[in-house]
């Protein structure tokens, strides 16, 4: 499994997590399935997906990048509209699996993400957590 280097580990003070420590040898890869957005949805959970969004754009842009350790369960929140399968066949289960940002579509979901005078956002120098030993 690819580690990211750079990418958060989570939104900053907040619990949301963006990254898995290590890869589930034992099940493989968790599935990554279209989970609907449902408008009262929580303003922490609206804001985390805007988080991993800037994220995402801050460390891979419009280039096609392997799933590795982002966190399923987040990308789930963006997959199949703003994250979209960049190679066919894509398989959902397997951390190799190259992804894109659908850049049209995801400006329109996150307008504070792509607009011009947006913030950058911050990718932190450290990881959150020690990887030291983890394959």
């Amino acid at each position: 499994m690819l580690k990211h280097r750079g990418f958060p580990g989570r939104l900053p003070g907040t619990d949301f997590q963006f990254t898995i420590r290590r890869a589930n040898h034992k099940d493989g890869a968790t599935k990554l399935v279209k989970r609907e957005r449902f408008r009262d949805r929580k303003a922490a959970d609206r804001k985390a997906d805007a988080g991993f969004m800037a994220a995402l754009w801050a460390h891979f842009g419009e280039e096609p990048f392997e799933r590795g350790n982002l966190d399923a369960g987040r990308l789930s929140w963006l997959f199949g509209r703003e994250v979209v399968a960049a190679e066919d066949p894509f398989d959902p289960c397997s951390y190799d699996a190259l992804l894109r940002i659908d850049v049209k579509k995801a400006t329109a979901a996150f307008p504070e993400v792509f607009a011009p005078d947006a913030e950058p956002f911050d990718l932190g120098d450290e990881d959150d957590w020690d990887d030291e030993g983890d394959d």
